[in-house]
Parts: structure tokens; sequence; C-alpha cells
């Protein structure tokens, strides 16, 4: 007899945050302490996934499980880029968990396909639609290795032509909110049931047939409403055992076998927006539901086993546009001040959206016209090579970007040609970002969200002007005028746009200047012939330093190449630095090595014969009166160089606290020996002192293998902090000891040195002494699965290392690992 079948979906999704012209994301320092969003999400959530643990009841970790593997699941496109380029290992516990569902579900994988870019399907126009459901099927198949089963729609946001598109390309079912619903019948006969409420039954899948052609259908899951919701927006995710309650009481009486509980909610639910809900959730699905008599499925393998027996019609929605799960009105958060909003002042309204829709709108019409001009004498089917293009996006190498135009071009093409192609294509990608879900969701048009989707547009707008004239961006931004900020200072659109987006903007002129004002630093990692910058290679031709006074100059001639669009130019440069702080770059376009020699020769002269005036007039007269400035250069480079700039400055600043400490401490003494309060500036010197000092210790103590017979300096810093009453700062000392504590471990695991369990026994013994708290998950990855390794196979384990059992089961324990199974190993061990 079959159980009870439960299933439990996450939507993971992040808006793409990158840089639209370097294709990487910028420091954010709201996501303070981590670089970006992304990352911090990363580590709340994703990371924990893969590796979520189930404690026993001594709070101590059995098991370290990957929810992947028991979840339904679907990642967006965008997302699983970023983490395939930044956290590879993450990325292939993914793909390995789907792998391990299609062996446990008869052939069904727990991974859906996902909208593209998180495209508000019932407001885009019909090209968009299906250039957005290939790309997601495409990249799923890239993948996955396989085909998708399911789709997840962004926001479920759906309406009947979206349905119609993703029938035509062979999708079998989607997940959508039960008020979406607006009537079921039984299959074979019977009336209409009203559901307009959101009372349809979520325990069953439904078919959905098309009004144009009534033998094609779309299969339709709706998720328990309240059960998600509770999970998203209440407590339900703090105890694995009351989630389970909670889908027990979801059941009917009889309970059918047949019965499918199921939720979905946002996949960063699971430990970003709830703090450990990862491990509610391994509980449940690798614990709990097994250990009540329950089955864990996944959608493919239910709707296999439970063909639908009712049809359902879903609401129209206004003007036919659909409904979704997070808009009461329909899909209208996406286009019009609803009432629907996020965070900020209850003041704030939302009339910004429809003049920002409209203007986009205009923007994708120009932006497909022009694409038809220049690409039709180019490809044959300029609408099919963009639908292809995304396995380009995937692999941006020749061996893709060959066999695509030997598909598509209409013609042999040159260099030149082939470069015009991927402008073209790269424009039209942009043109689909820039309607990314998020940029309409929140509050205000100035809003981080907003002003990415800007940037998709503003990086369409160039590709255009490079292609055929510079005429839609500033009718772009009239358009834009309409859309009313709520903030003072951007006014509207076009404020936020000039304001927030054009200092972003960047060409192969910015390329050059990133390079020339870089390369002045040593410690810059500019250096070399060829040099990999973002999404570009410069090759360096030439270059000449020189120092005259107080100024220094550099001048060089430059190769750069696009990897994206294949565009590729010459530059000269010269690069001013006077005295410390002001740096100007001139950049020009060069015409051949006897012109480079010629401005050479002028230059140079210039600097030796002219005062500085004059000598930045000859430069202006030669380059032109534009140059770039620190300011200009992306944040991450003016932090790099600001860093080196006052590492001088900084180090005379905190020897001036050593002073003040070292030759304050009688008062100190004096202050204590009185039961006075030390004054507030001697205590902020301490605690500067006192800190760096910490970690410097600690950093010696590291080259020598952490003995905690050296260890005194150290306990002497601690009790200094006590009697100067100061708390010393222990994040930076903290994240050095998980580190280090995770080096030692990888390279246990290696070579199963004992040297390295004594040293993380000691950092940790450390840690608790110094009251320095921190979290070592990876080190607690490596010894959990080096002991699963040696349980299966325990001919590998070197006799040697059982004379360290108890050193290994007291880092087990200091670590929260469960040391049962360990015990079992060693005690078995000994009586072989």
């Amino acid at each position: 007899m079959k159980k009870v079948s439960i299933c439990i979906h996450g939507h993971f999704y992040q808006p793409p945050r990158e840089n639209a012209w370097i294709e990487d994301i910028e420091s954010q320092e709201s996501a303070h302490p981590f670089h970006d969003w992304n990352e911090r999400i990363y580590h709340e959530c994703y990371r924990p996934n893969t590796r979520s643990r189930i404690l026993g009841p001594h709070h101590q970790i059995v098991r370290i499980v990957n929810n992947f593997e028991r979840m339904s699941f679907n990642i967006g496109p965008t997302l699983f880029s970023w983490l395939e380029n930044k956290h590879p290992e993450a990325y292939r516990r993914i793909l390995d968990a789907d792998k391990t569902s299609l062996k446990a579900h008869h052939g069904h994988g727990n991974a859906l396909a996902q909208v593209y870019n998180h495209m508000i399907m019932p407001l885009a126009n019909l090209r968009d639609k299906k250039t957005q459901v290939r790309w997601g099927i495409e990249e799923f198949r890239h993948r996955f290795k396989r085909n998708p089963e399911g789709f997840w729609l962004s926001e479920t946001a759906v309406n009947e032509e979206t349905l119609e598109v993703l029938a035509d390309e062979g999708v079998k079912f989607t997940i959508l909110a039960p008020h979406q619903a607006e009537a079921f019948k039984p299959l074979d006969e019977g009336a209409w049931q009203d559901v307009s409420n959101g009372s349809i039954d979520p325990k069953k899948p439904y078919r959905c047939f098309l009004k144009r052609d009534p033998s094609r259908f779309v299969d339709i899951f709706f998720y328990d409403g309240p059960i998600s919701k509770a999970c998203a927006f209440e407590d339900l995710l703090s105890d694995a055992k009351n989630f389970m309650n909670r889908l027990e009481g979801a059941m009917q009486e009889p309970k059918e076998n047949t019965q499918l509980i199921h939720a979905a909610m946002d996949g960063e639910t699971f430990g970003h927006h709830k703090s450990w809900a990862d491990r509610a959730l391994s509980y449940l699905l690798f614990t709990e539901a097994e250990a009540r008599g329950y089955r864990i499925v996944n959608y493919g393998e239910y709707l296999e086993e439970n063909p639908p027996q009712a049809e359902v019609r879903l609401k129209a929605g206004e003007n036919g546009e659909g409904t979704s799960w997070s808009c009461a009105h329909g899909v209208r958060r996406w286009k019009e001040h609803c009432g629907c909003r996020g965070g900020g002042p209850a003041e704030w309204r939302q009339e910004w959206r429809k003049p920002l829709r409209e203007s986009l709108d205009w923007l994708r019409d120009e932006l497909a016209a022009v694409y038809l001009e220049k690409a039709a004498p180019l490809l044959k089917d300029p609408w099919a090579a963009r639908d292809d293009y995304i396995r380009v996006l995937l692999n941006r190498t020749e061996q893709t970007i060959r066999p695509f135009f030997d598909q598509h071009a209409g013609k042999a093409l040159s260099d030149e040609e082939r470069s015009l192609c991927l402008k073209l294509l790269e424009m039209q990608r942009h043109a689909q970002l820039m309607y990314t879900s998020c940029g309409w969701f929140f509050t205000e048009i100035s809003g981080i969200e907003t002003v990415q989707i800007l940037q998709y547009a503003a990086r369409a707008c160039q590709l255009a002007a490079i292609v055929r004239g510079p005429a839609l961006e500033e009718q772009f931004l009239a358009r834009l005028t309409k859309a009313r900020s709520n903030v003072e200072l951007f006014r509207d659109g076009r404020g936020v746009y000039e304001k927030l987006v054009k200092p972003c903007v960047a060409t192969l002129e910015h390329v050059v200047s990133y390079y020339a004002i870089g390369s002045l630093f040593d410690h810059y990692a500019l250096h070399g012939e060829t040099l990999n910058l973002y999404f570009y290679d410069l090759k360096v031709l030439h270059r000449r330093k020189e120092i005259a006074g107080n100024l220094l100059v550099h001048f060089g001639r430059v190769q750069v190449v696009s990897r994206v669009t294949l565009e590729q130019d010459e530059f000269i440069f010269v690069t001013i630095r006077i005295g410390h702080y002001d740096f100007r770059c001139s950049v020009k376009r060069c015409a051949g090595v006897r012109e480079m020699e010629a401005f050479e020769t002028d230059v140079f002269d210039a600097l030796t014969r002219m005062h500085l005036l004059e000598f930045l007039k000859k430069i202006d007269d030669t380059f032109g009166v534009s140059y770039f400035a620190l300011k200009d250069l992306l944040q991450e480079d003016r932090t790099k160089i600001v860093t080196a700039l006052t590492k001088t400055q900084l180090e005379k600043v905190s020897n001036f606290y050593e002073r003040v400490y070292e030759e304050n401490r009688p008062i100190h003494a004096i202050y204590n020996s009185v039961n006075l309060p030390v004054p507030e500036e001697f205590r902020y010197a301490a605690e500067h002192v006192l800190t760096k000092r910490l970690n410097e210790a600690l950093q010696s103590l590291a080259a020598q293998g952490f003995s905690l017979r050296k260890a005194a300096p150290l306990y002497h810093l601690m009790d200094a902090a006590k009697a100067y009453h100061v708390e010393i700062q222990k994040k930076t000392a903290a994240h050095f000891m998980a580190c280090e504590t995770a080096k030692r471990a990888r390279e246990f695991a290696k070579t199963l040195n004992p040297d390295l369990l004594r040293e993380c026994i000691y950092i940790l013994k450390l840690s608790r002494r110094l009251g320095i708290e921190f979290e070592c998950p990876e080190a607690q990855d490596e010894l959990f699965a080096l002991q699963h390794e040696w349980r299966s196979s325990p001919e590998g384990v070197p006799a040697a290392l059982f004379s360290h059992s108890a050193a290994l089961l007291q880092l087990f324990s200091r670590l929260q690992l469960s040391t049962h199974e360990l015990k079992k190993f060693f005690s078995k061990a000994e009586n072989v």
C-alpha cells in the first residue's frame, strides 16, 4: 500500500546584480560583512542547504545531508551562473542532488526549469515569452543534462498565452497559488465548481486545457497556501516536528494514499529569511516524515503515478493579463500603482511603475527595429538566432561561437560582422534583462533593483548607439521623466538614471583607464603583457614611466578585446600622478605605431620643459579635455588604490595610538586603583592597540602550530582589556581562527597527519579561553565526510591512526560532531 506523499518546493532566485558592463557584482555595503548580497545569501542559504545539519538529542551533528536531494527546486538561471563561477563546489552538489533524485524517483528529477531572467510573463510580448522559456529550458539542459518536466513561472504569473508557450515547448506542469484557480470539474463529466476564493483542493494535480486548442494542456499543482504562508511569513520552520504536524493536519480523512501534501515558497526562506530553517527542512525530509510513515516525492514522479482526474480553469485577470502569487490585483504590481509594495515610508507611492514599463516597452520595440535592420543582412533568421544565443551565453568560447555562426549566418561573415552580430545579440539580451521583475516589486524607483534594470536598459541603448547611432537614449530619458520618484533628490526616472546609472556606464576607454591608473601601483595586480580585466582582454603593447619633480607620468599603448562582443581597438594613454592623491588619465584611440611614437615624444619633451599647467594643457590639446580621475574607476579598483595610498598614513595613526597606550599605562593603573572609569580617550587607544596586538599574536602563534604553551601573550592581552574596561574587537580574530581550523582539517583529510588534529584542538581550546566564538562548517564537513569514507572502506585507514583515536574523538566533540559512529568504528576495528 502506498504512503501519503509529501513534497516541499523551493524557488531559489536572486535578481541579477552584475554591473551590466563588466559582468561582475561590485561591492555592496548593505551586505556587510559580505562582499555583496549574493555572497551573503550563499553563506546563509545556498551552501547550508547543500550541507545541512541534522542534530541529535544532545545537539551534536549526527548527519550532514544535501537538502536538494529530497526537495523539489528550481534555481534562477542568472543565479545558477553566478554559483557556477563563484562557488563551483556548491554548484556541483546541487547538480549531483538532481542525479540522486532521478534514481530515487524512477527517472524523475527534483529540479525544475525557470523563466530565464524572472520576467513577468503575462506582461511580455509573445516573442519575449518564447525566448524566456527557450532560454530557461536550454540553460536547464546544459546544466542538468536532461529535459525539464516542470517549469517555474516568475511570481507564478500566468495567463493563457503563457500556458500556450509552455505547452509549445513541451513543459508538462507548473506550480501555482491556490487563489489563481477560478473553477474545476471532473475530467469526464460534471459541472464546474467555483473555487475563486482560493478553496481549490491542493492535494491533487489538475489539467488545464488550452482554449485555442483543447487537445493540448499543461498540468498544474496548486501548493497548499496556508502551510506555504506559515513557512514563509510565520515561525513554522523553527521546529521540524511542528512543521510535520502542520503537514499532517492538512490531510483529509480517510487518509487516502493518493494525497499529495505540498508547499512552495522562496528557497531563500530556508536559511536567509529564516535562520537555520535549512535544518528544520533537512530533519523533516530525512528523518521525521519517514519516521511517521510518509513518502517524500517530487512532482514529476507523483504526476506519473497520479494523472489529473480534474480539469481546472484559471482566473483570466484584468484584460486577460492573468494572476500571480504576490499581487492581490493580478499582475498590476509590475505595471502600475496597485497598493502592493515593499518597505519605505507609508506615504510613498508607486505611480512610477506605469511610465517605467511604458518606457521600457517603447525601448524594447525600438531595439527590435534596430536588431532587424542590422541583423537581417547577416543572419538567416534573427529571432531564431536570438533564441539560440543562449548556447553562447552558457559558454563564451570560440568552440561555441563558431558553430553558432555556422548555423545562423546567412553568408560568410568577416570578423567585424561577427562582432556586429554579437553586439546586436547582446543588445537583445539586455532588452530581456531590463524586464527582470524585481525592478517593479518594491517601493521606490531609485531602489537598487530598479537601478539594476535601468543599467540593462542603458547598456542596450549604448550597444544600439554603437551599431546605428545615438538616438534612443535621449528619447528613453524623456519618457522616464513621467516616472516620479518619491525622493526629491532624484525627482523622476531620468534623475535616477543620470545620478545612479550613468556613473556606471563603461566604454573601452574606461577599461584602459582601469589599467593605466591601477598599474602605477606596485601592489596592483595589473602587470604583465596580457591581462584579464573583467570580461576584457588587455594586451600591453608599449609603456613608459618617468618622474619629474612631484609628477609621475605613465604613457602607453594597449589593445583591448571584449570577450563578450569580440569588439577590439587600440588606444594610447597618458596617466599623470600629481603629488600623492591627484590622478588624471587621458585616453584616445590609436591610429598606429607612428602616431603613438609622435605623441610619446611630444609628451615627454613637454614634461621636461613646461610648467605643470602648460603640460596639462598640452595633454588636453593632444588627447582632448576629457579625462578619467580616481572617482571614475570602479568601486573595487578605487578601494584597492585608496587603500594603497592611505596605508602609510594609517600606519602613522596606529603608531600614535601605540604611543598613547604605552605612555599612559601608569594613568590607567591610577584610575583602576581608585575604582574610577578610565577616560574614553585612553580606552579608545587601548581598544585599538589590544585588538591589533591580538590579531598579530594569533598570526605568530599560527606559525608555531598554535601551541598552547606559547599562548601566554594572548591571555595577557585579554587581562589588559579587562583591566582597562575595553572590549577587544574579535571579528577578525574569529575569522582567522575559523580559516586556520578549516585549513588544517582539509589537510588532515588528505594526509591523516595527527599533528594537524592536535593543532585543530589547540585552536578550539584557545578560542574558548579567549572568548572568541566562531562557526567552522568547513572543518565539520571535512571530518564528517572522512568518517563516512572510513566506514565505507575501513581497510583504507592506516593502522597508525588508531593510536590517535582519542584526539580525533575530542576534535569531533569540540566541533559539535556526534562521536557515536566514530566510537563504534574504532571499537569494531580494535576487535578485529
